[in-house]
């Protein structure tokens, strides 16, 4: 499976996490993340 993450999401984890919005998508990006390099999964960015 290929997964697109923008550039802007991939810095998400960088910005304040006080914010809980903020914070979940910083988890959620981590996760997908994550589950690319447990599971084998391709993932790219706007800077490929």
């Amino acid at each position: 499976m290929k997964i697109y993450l923008d550039n802007c999401c991939l810095n998400r984890p960088f910005d304040d996490l006080s914010n809980d919005m903020v914070r979940m998508e910083a988890e959620a990006v981590l996760a997908i993340i994550n589950r690319c390099e447990s599971d084998g999964w391709d993932f790219f960015t706007s800077a490929d």
